[in-house]
């Protein structure tokens, strides 16, 4: 499955296990200590249903947080993503996985995604191209662009 990061086509190193350890947030909770003292970096694998708001300040432990997208109708993960990067102050790569559509790429992308799992290896080169259409922001979001209305201010 190709990995879109950075508006380009990449390799994925947490695919083949060579970037760290994937775990759900059920294995995380069961095992916590246990994966802390492995030393090695984690990944957290979070469902729609997870409640972010218990991973919390442990948010920053993780070089990867994955949330999934079951079907294009369901928004939990775009708050959850919000509230891991604006709330918990997570920094590290954020993933869309599952049903990641190219229409909705620059919402995810307000909301603090910047990696994206796409299902079609055909469409990964359309997926890249779609990631600098909108280049102009009104409202502040969790991706941290700059609104028109700042940008003016600057400029002025």
């Amino acid at each position: 499955m190709p990995l879109l990061k950075n508006g380009t086509v990449t390799a994925d190193p947490w695919h083949d296990g060579t970037a760290g350890l994937i775990v759900t947030l059920e294995q995380w909770r069961a095992q916590r200590d246990t994966l802390l003292a492995r030393n090695v970096p984690l990944g957290l694998r979070l469902a729609p249903s997870d409640d972010v708001e218990t991973v919390g300040d442990d948010a920053r432990r993780f070089a990867l947080i994955a949330i999934d997208f079951p079907a294009f109708t369901d928004g939990r993960p775009y708050s959850s993503a919000r509230l891991l990067r604006e709330r918990y102050g997570y920094d590290g790569e954020l993933r869309a996985t599952g049903q990641v559509l190219r229409d909705q790429l620059s919402f995810m992308q307000r909301c603090g995604f910047d990696a994206f799992e796409i299902a079609n290896p055909n469409a990964a080169q359309d997926f890249a191209a779609a990631v600098g259409e909108i280049s102009v922001v009104y409202q502040p979001a969790g991706d941290r662009e700059p609104t028109i209305a700042a940008s003016a201010h600057r400029a002025a």
